[in-house]
């Protein structure tokens, strides 16, 4: 029991008051610096306007804070993993503002712009940077396995096995699977262990349970799918964890759906969960189009003088033409030619059999990280995506997108099995969660499964983050060969 409650008030409480400082720090910098701007670094106090500045500053500083605090923008269970942390963030400093607008409106205040007009700006966006760094300090941590809540996976075999691989797979959420229990199943017929998981027990009452979060010294409890457990018993299960201050976390048999897509209804005191249907229709297909042409006109209208010099350098390199054309296949099947720069010898899908046995890919993909038949210049090109550049007049023309899911070849398609088929709903990109994630040193399940999360939950903001995480990728190298 003690180990539980150190690890719980441990790094939960260490994170919390990192943030507070941070907080703290970044809000009276943007404050201040709101102030030096507006009024000077030596401000005359004796002055009616400047000194009551001054001391509106203090607590307008302090009711930020602890605005941030009353909308749980530190709470434990949001840091390291999604956005819901950064909108939290925002929301308490609009209101904050907003609450300003309307109360110098009420009582005919006139407040200073120009000291708004800092503060608001600048205060956000520190905000949002030193919660991104911090993210980054966490992250790292828990990779080494520090920071991390103890996980007590309660459900059926199957579905504790299917979780505990995809929580060790998201280590940067914070959940730490210790231990499995198996509730309902009979004695000796189920595994003692389950994904190198004990299995602590499978009797279906609370005290039991209680039993084995004691044994494992978790500090959270995840039910999966499969629990056979009586409605009631779970309830006096959640009594029982709450007033251990034990973490209950539901974890429904969803797989790969993005939060956007699921909202929650109370009926009758159940929560009913819907998950709405992935579609890429009307104003969301024009508003993707849209931002296509855009984004490739302008990188196509910038990058000209580049692609000029790249061509003649593959010239210059080794026998051939500068651009390789390739037959892939795109939206719905349609196939359409690729463009891209040379970056093997000219004969090298005719020596693609000779190096068969040699394939270090993915079993569907062929992929060779000394691949023989690739040019000097090559090597260079694809090192930083540079080969990939022509792809620009295809997104513009219609045939690709800037985000979507890898194109592939017809002699991939022609092996793909009925779900994988579903990758091809949506055009092919430039770019994707492949991209960003590894690309070839990616299994081919892994690469399915982002491709096909792609699919279910594409939105115009998602794809603007897998832009910005593209450049990343790219200058990092990792896979790229």
């Amino acid at each position: 029991m003690g180990g539980r409650v150190r690890s719980l008030d441990g790094w939960r409480m260490r994170y919390s008051r990192r943030l507070a400082v941070c907080d703290a720090f970044v809000i009276a910098w943007a404050v201040v610096g709101a102030y030096i701007l507006r009024f000077g670094w030596s401000p005359d106090l004796q002055r009616g306007e400047e000194g009551v500045y001054a001391l509106v500053s203090i607590p307008l500083a302090l009711f930020w804070w602890l605005m941030l605090g009353a909308w749980n923008s530190r709470q434990s269970r949001i840091l390291g993993a999604g956005v819901d942390e950064y909108k939290r963030v925002a929301a308490a400093s609009l209101w904050v503002f907003g609450l300003i607008a309307i109360l110098s409106y009420v009582f005919q205040a006139d407040i200073a712009r120009g000291y708004v007009g800092v503060a608001l700006p600048v205060g956000l966006i520190g905000l949002l940077l030193s919660r991104w760094l911090l993210r980054q300090h966490l992250s790292v941590e828990r990779g080494q396995g520090e920071s991390m809540s103890r996980l007590l996976l309660l459900g059926g075999p199957s579905a504790v096995e299917h979780l505990a691989v995809s929580l060790r797979r998201a280590k940067f959420a914070g959940y730490l699977p210790v231990a499995a229990y198996t509730p309902g199943a009979q004695v000796g017929a189920e595994p003692t262990s389950l994904s190198g998981l004990p299995v602590l027990g499978h009797q279906a009452d609370v005290s039991s349970i209680i039993e084995a979060i004691k044994d494992c010294d978790a500090d959270a409890v995840a039910v999966s799918a499969g629990v056979q457990l009586h409605p009631q018993i779970l309830r006096h299960l959640g009594w029982e964890l709450a007033a251990r201050n034990t973490a209950l976390i539901m974890a429904p048999a969803l797989t790969d759906i993005a939060g956007p897509r699921i909202h929650t209804q109370q009926v009758a005191g159940l929560p009913l969960i819907h998950v709405t249907t992935p579609t890429l229709e009307g104003g969301q297909r024009v508003a993707k189009r849209l931002f296509d042409i855009l984004v490739s006109g302008l990188l196509i209208f910038l990058t000209l003088p580049l692609m000029a010099a790249i061509a003649l350098w593959v010239k210059l390199d080794s026998r051939g033409p500068a651009l390789f054309r390739q037959e892939r296949v795109g939206m719905e099947g349609q196939p359409f030619t690729m463009l891209k720069f040379r970056s093997m010898v000219v004969a090298a899908e005719d020596l693609l059999s000779d190096l068969a046995k040699h394939n270090e890919g993915n079993g569907v993909l062929f992929k060779m990280k000394q691949d023989p038949r690739v040019t000097k210049a090559g090597r260079v090109l694809r090192k930083f995506s540079l080969d990939e550049l022509p792809q620009l007049f295809n997104i513009f023309v219609g045939e690709m997108s800037l985000v979507g899911p890898r194109p592939p070849l017809p002699r991939e398609v022609a092996v793909y099995e009925h779900d994988v088929r579903r990758r091809l709903l949506v055009k092919p990109g430039l770019t994707g969660l492949w991209q960003v994630s590894g690309r070839s040193n990616l299994s081919w399940q892994d690469s399915v499964r982002l491709d096909l999360y792609y699919v279910e939950n594409w939105s115009l903001t998602g794809d603007l983050l897998i832009l910005l995480r593209t450049v990343r990728a790219v200058f990092r190298s990792t896979g790229a060969y």
